[in-house]
Order: C-alpha cells, then structure tokens, then sequence
C-alpha cells in the first residue's frame, strides 16, 4: 500500500513540478521587471498615471525597440564599442563573452546548420551520441584547427554536468529531425523521459 501511495505521488510530482518552476520563472521575471522598472516610472510620472503591470509592458516594449535599433549600421558600431570595453574588463571579460556567445547560440538571426542537432559516430563502434553543432564556418574556428571540413561538435553530458567541444570532420556526423529544445531535454535526463513525440 505504502508503495502505491509512493508511486502516485511520485508521479504527481513530476508531472506538476516541471509546470510549477516553469511558472515560477515567468512569475520571478514579471515581478523583477515591475520591481526594477517600477520604481523608474514612479519617478518620472505621478502616482495617478501608474498602474501595476507597467514596468512589466515597458521592459518589454525596450526590448523590442533595442532588437529594431540593432538592426542599423550606426547602432551596431556603438554597440560593438561598448562591447570592447566589457571584453577587456577585468573579471567581466571572464563572463560576457561566455554569456553572450551562449545566448547567441540561441538567436533567430543565427544560420544554423543541420538544425544544429547532431549524431555523432564513435569509431567504429556503433555507438552514437547527441551534440550540437556550435561552429561549422572554419573561418571563425582558431587557426590551428582549420582542417578541411571539419566543425566543431558540443556533446553534453546528462544531469548539466558539463561537456565536450570537439573537432572533428563532418563526415562523422548526421543530422537529426530534433529542435534544439527537443534535443536539450532528452540529453538533460539521459532519456528518461523518452524520446519526443513524432511531428504531424
């Protein structure tokens, strides 16, 4: 009986968790925004014009007119001066980069090639593991790594406790029909939670 009662709860708890955290974060991002925006607007206008939600609608609002400015040559170059000064900060420059090409990564203006989503070949084992292609342009690889066809591969490991970047010739890889969210979660928990579901 115990270990009936165990399994259900179990169960509950992973179906509701993944919901719950993911709300916490919308909720936790919604909240900052109004906390930090807020109190701006409060000192720009008078309490009456305020209503709640409003730094929420602003925040987003300059994320969209910065994504539109980025798109003009002038903003571009200032934009990239002022990067120079966080790439050669001290302790900054440990982390903005990192940050920035991860991020990056995930852009709508980035081409990716395959997908992104890989199976890579182990010798001759027949064993394959899942990476993501992170740099197939040999122009933007280091010098000494510009072998003809190859890219750079990024094999995870489960659990996000680190991973592999690896060069190595595009032969050895094939690409697969997952988006990188799909691709994300199944390496994420080893494939316990299975593989995704077929698209229609």
């Amino acid at each position: 009986m115990l270990k009936f009662i165990s399994k259900h709860i179990l169960t509950g708890l992973i179906t509701i968790l993944p919901v719950a955290l993911t709300l916490y974060l919308l909720y936790w991002f919604a909240v900052s925004a109004e906390a930090v925006l807020g109190r701006l607007i409060h000192r720009w206008l008078p309490d009456s014009w305020y209503w709640p939600g409003m730094g929420l609608v602003i925040g987003l609002l300059a994320a969209f007119v910065i994504g539109l400015l980025m798109h003009a040559y002038v903003v571009q170059r200032l934009f990239a001066s002022g990067e120079k000064l966080l790439y050669h900060t001290p302790v900054i420059k440990s982390i903005y980069p990192a940050l920035r090409d991860f991020l990056n990564y995930f852009s709508p203006a980035t081409k990716k090639e395959f997908d992104q989503v890989v199976a890579v070949t182990l010798g001759d084992t027949g064993m394959q593991v899942m990476g993501f292609v992170t740099q197939a342009n040999p122009e933007h690889l280091p010098e000494d790594f510009r072998e003809q066809d190859n890219i750079l591969v990024y094999l995870p490991l489960s659990y996000m406790i680190g991973g592999y970047a690896i060069l190595m010739p595009r032969s050895a890889v094939r690409p697969l029909d997952m988006s990188m969210e799909e691709a994300m979660r199944f390496t994420l928990t080893a494939g316990v939670t299975g593989a995704t579901r077929p698209k229609k």
